[in-house]
């Protein structure tokens, strides 16, 4: 068996498995019989340690790990497992997703959850995008708005993660998520007063957020570095759309998608709204804004610091300061 794992440091937070029980998985999933002829780990994501691993006659396939359960922090707790429920309500996107293989959360192998996907075709978003002149990509952000809306479409019954827990009002699942990214930063020893802060906001518009009354499926995390692209298309061509394990139920103007295509207006991402419709313009509505955009400041945040990236934090605290501002 080839085995290419990423060199990583000891303490860093995506920690690979061993060729041995890259085999132990295989077994499980496909059988005793199953022939491992190599397992490459894939150097994109920043969560799930992902290989492509080559099982012979059945082809390559993607196994995606999961960080040790200790490692996982409370706004991001066992991802794959939501991934995992969330592919119904995916539904309308279904032949874009990558279909589940075999999945094992019993942690009796390695002590963390796994799974197996088959493996889309194409190449990554970032990479597929530069292949084409600028004016082309209002054609991508054009596809990324109705994705987007087919998602949004899809409505459900309660507020929080697609595997809970879960909320019978908006302004609770928003406060429930402001008091663990506070609890994760504490743990992580950052000062989380700020989030707090927000926290305390959102107890007092409640009834500004408590106007969304309809739970709509939020992507979580799609932006370029999740989706694939047709490399022998004319034009930007989206054909693949991966890392769903962020889905939740809230509403839509607080997606990752919302927020990253509105971030430069005036530019290609323009085309997004084409497709996907335009944004309520109601002052609730803007008041609403301000806890979505603090809720992804935080989230990055986080992210930075279990990345390393210890020089973009304090950038993190002056952003927070401006909604804290505008929300008083």
């Amino acid at each position: 068996m080839e085995f290419r794992p990423i060199e990583r440091t000891h303490d860093a937070f995506q920690q690979p498995v061993t060729a041995e029980q890259i085999r132990a998985m295989c077994s499980r999933a496909f059988g005793s019989r199953v022939e491992v002829i190599s397992a490459v780990e894939l150097g994109n994501g920043m969560y799930n340690n992902t290989y492509r691993v080559d099982i012979g006659g059945n082809g390559p396939v993607i196994l995606r790990v999961a960080p040790e359960p200790a490692r996982q922090y409370r706004i991001e707790r066992e991802l794959m497992r939501n991934e995992h429920s969330s592919v119904p309500f995916l539904a309308p996107i279904a032949p874009m997703i990558p279909r589940t293989l075999a999945a094992d959360f019993t942690r009796e192998i390695i002590g963390r959850d796994y799974l197996f996907q088959t493996m889309l075709d194409g190449i990554p978003g970032p990479e597929g995008i530069g292949n084409y002149p600028r004016p082309q990509w209002t054609s991508f952000f054009r596809q990324m708005g109705e994705i987007a809306a087919s998602i949004h479409a899809v409505r459900g019954e309660h507020f929080g993660p697609v595997t809970g827990p879960w909320f019978d009002t908006w302004s609770e699942a928003l406060i429930a998520h402001f008091t663990d990214l506070a609890a994760d930063l504490d743990d992580s020893g950052l000062d989380a007063t700020d989030v707090r802060e927000v926290a305390a906001a959102a107890h007092k518009y409640a009834a500004v957020l408590d106007e969304v009354t309809e739970p709509r499926l939020l992507h979580g995390d799609l932006w370029t570095v999740n989706v694939m692209m047709d490399p022998d298309a004319a034009e930007p061509t989206i054909n693949g759309v991966f890392d769903n394990d962020r889905t939740s139920w809230g509403d839509p103007e607080s997606d990752w998608v919302i927020f990253m295509a509105g971030k430069k207006p005036g530019t290609e991402r323009d085309a997004f709204w084409e497709s996907y419709g335009p944004r309520p313009s109601t002052a609730s509505a803007a008041q609403r804004s301000l806890f979505y955009l603090a809720k992804h400041i935080g989230a990055l945040r986080l992210e930075r610091h279990r990345l390393g990236n210890a020089e973009a934090v304090p950038e993190s605290y002056e952003q927070m300061r401006d909604v804290l501002d505008q929300l008083r």
